[in-house]
């Protein structure tokens, strides 16, 4: 008999085969929950990832043009915005954990529906129109640090490099993500993450230090809940980016699935094991998301204080494809015309967080999306997987030949989030609905957290209908 070795492998029969799909519900797949902090921290990263799409456009684009317009006014509005979204984000999610559905699946469901699609889901649509300009200005910005760094074929910032650069980091993008590995997408998330954030967060704390120095009288009256006149625009736009945004919700609860959150739980018995497992592994999302909250609630902060102490009294306020440099005023002012490379090279790895959360996490909601349409089924693996290595490929080029369409990164980032504004009503109605209809009462949060879900949605509402109204000029 020949040895092991020099045996023909046999694949194993189909129903053999281990089911790992995570958006599979099986007794096989259930797992204990961790108990503390300490043993909970190997199952965070859901949240990592959410945090590098948050700390990327919005903070380095919205807010610090925020800060740069009205000052320290808004500081207030800043925190407020970053906090008040997270219960409705963690009411989702614990939706989803309980029943392993992500949200879109979920969307659907919410009544009425024209055709197979619900209305949230056709609000979706819009959304996700006017986000092909935001993260076409997103990417357009990671072009143009690039060109500014390295310019090819011209000038930096010309036609020809920017053109290079662009196609650079589409054709990048796509190769480094084309494979939808979670735990690759965990890591590289949380590297970017910390480069900028570190240097940003020190270089604002340092700013006391500078000629650029300010008081505690300025952030006291920052604190005032005052919206400086002609800043309401930018507001408006920056409370719907900042924070959890619309489609950051919505795709936080891809990430916990595949985390492996919902599959640890198990499919629900009705059980008191099956309670306990939930509410355990509820609690290790609570976590996950109380660190996301902090890391890009400090990022959100240094930003804006970064705007608001050295680009506002300068008169310098971010435009076009300009901004990069104007962004980068806020380093050299500080620190000298050496920390010109340093922003350069910090404003590439925060974008570039964006770009790397939003591509598979786009890919999935698209994906989803079409499976409620009845294109596919979501939960044949094979038929998902290949749909989301498409939109992997295509939403890249998409973003950016808009971007070399309209080459003004600063207003492409503020229409998207005008727009994520206006979703974000179809979202609370969502939780609402779902909480209702299908998370088991036994996994319900307490009388605190539900205290802040009733805040949280109604200040979402108004957010929402304030942006609705001004869509269609109410405002004007």
């Amino acid at each position: 008999m020949a040895p092991n070795k020099d045996r023909p492998k046999v694949a194993a029969p189909a129903h053999l085969v281990p089911d790992t799909d995570p958006y599979h519900l099986t007794p096989e797949g259930i797992q204990e929950p961790p108990v503390g902090w300490k043993h909970s921290l190997k199952h965070l990263g859901p949240g990592l990832i959410l945090s590098a799409s948050i700390v990327g456009s919005g903070e380095l684009i919205a807010t610090t043009t925020l800060g740069a317009t009205a000052g320290f006014a808004l500081l207030w509005l800043v925190i407020f915005s970053t906090l008040v979204k997270v219960a409705v984000q963690v009411e989702l999610a614990r939706w989803t954990i309980s029943t392993g559905q992500p949200a879109l699946t979920g969307y659907n469901k919410v009544p009425p529906k024209l055709g197979p699609v619900g209305w949230i889901n056709l609000l979706w649509v819009l959304m996700a129109l006017s986000k092909i300009l935001q993260i076409g200005g997103v990417l357009g910005g990671t072009a143009a640090s690039l060109s500014i760094l390295f310019p090819i074929g011209g000038d930096p910032l010309g036609m020809t490099s920017l053109s290079i650069w662009t196609a650079i980091t589409v054709v990048g993008s796509i190769a480094l993500l084309y494979s939808n590995n979670y735990s690759l997408i965990e890591r590289g998330a949380v590297f970017l993450v910390v480069i900028f954030s570190f240097v940003t967060v020190v270089i604002a704390l340092g700013l006391p230090f500078t000629p650029f120095a300010y008081e505690v009288e300025d952030v006291l009256g920052g604190l005032a809940f005052a919206i400086p006149a002609g800043t309401i625009g930018a507001a408006i736009a920056m409370f719907g980016i900042t924070g959890v945004g619309a489609d950051e919700l919505t795709f936080y609860t891809y990430w916990c699935i595949e985390k492996g959150y919902a599959r640890n739980v198990g499919p629900n018995d009705g059980s008191e094991a099956w309670e306990r497992r939930a509410k355990g592994w509820i609690s290790v999302m609570y976590k996950d998301a109380f660190v996301s909250w902090a890391i890009y609630t400090f990022g959100t902060l240094a930003f804006f204080i970064m705007g608001a102490a050295v680009l506002q009294p300068q008169g310098l306020v971010p435009v076009g494809n300009e901004m990069i440099t104007t962004l980068s005023r806020m380093y050299t002012d500080t620190l000298g015309e050496w920390a010109a490379i340093l922003f350069l090279l910090g404003s590439f790895a925060v974008l570039g967080s964006t770009l790397w959360a939003a591509i598979p996490s786009w890919s999935r909601m698209y994906v989803n999306f079409l499976s409620v349409a009845g294109v596919l089924d979501w939960q044949n693996t094979k038929a998902r997987t290949a749909w989301i290595r498409g939109f992997t490929v295509a939403l890249p080029i998409i973003w950016g030949l808009a971007y070399l369409t309209i080459q003004s990164p600063v207003l492409m980032v503020q229409i998207g989030g005008v727009m994520t504004g206006v979703f974000l009503l179809g979202t609370v109605v969502a939780v609402w609905y779902l909480r209702k209809t299908e998370t088991d009462p036994r996994i319900y949060g307490g009388g605190l957290f539900n205290a802040a879900l009733v805040i949280s949605s109604i200040s979402i509402i108004l957010l929402g209908l304030y942006s609705a109204l001004n869509v269609f000029g109410a405002f004007k």
